[in-house]
């Protein structure tokens, strides 16, 4: 054995240190592996012999195949990871947006109680009621008992 080993193991501390750092290597290697044929499978640009060729070359070569690529397209490879993220940001805002509008909005139990309001009030007639309970009914869309009239009438 080496006096290096031997260090180690006159001091458990260090060889626990040693041990977890090679660890902790190991994975980050797995990481660097995994994201570089993550990226290769992302690049649109990149035809599907270049997307065969470079994840051979990395699985069959794995430490020269990622530093390779890591030199060749290590830059590129950050913009397709930024354009990633702002589209899943941009995808997140737009479901978050569409969602609070959806709740602000007015069930049709809250249309119906409106042209009802509306009707006994003397506002619309039974007959424009009923057309526009038809429309708040069939998912059309909010009744306004003034356009279904007027599309009734022909005006």
């Amino acid at each position: 054995m080496s006096a290096q080993t031997y260090l180690a193991y006159d001091y458990p501390v260090l060889g626990a240190f040693m041990t977890m750092l090679v660890f902790f290597l190991w994975i980050m290697w797995f990481v660097l592996l995994f994201r570089v044929i993550v990226d290769i499978f992302r690049d649109d640009d990149m035809g599907g012999w270049g997307k065969a060729g470079w994840t051979l070359f990395v699985i069959a070569l794995p430490f020269l195949g990622v530093f390779v690529y890591l030199i060749a397209r290590g830059k590129g490879m950050g913009r397709r990871e930024v354009a990633q993220a702002r589209a899943q940001q941009e995808a997140f805002d737009s479901y978050v947006r569409q969602t609070a509008q959806g709740t602000t909005g007015t069930s049709s139990a809250d249309e119906l109680t409106k042209l009802s309001a509306m009707r006994s009030r003397g506002e619309i007639t039974d007959d424009e009621f009923r057309r526009a309970k038809e429309l708040v009914l069939s998912g059309a869309g909010p009744a306004r008992p003034g356009d279904s009239v007027h599309t009734s009438t022909g005006r």
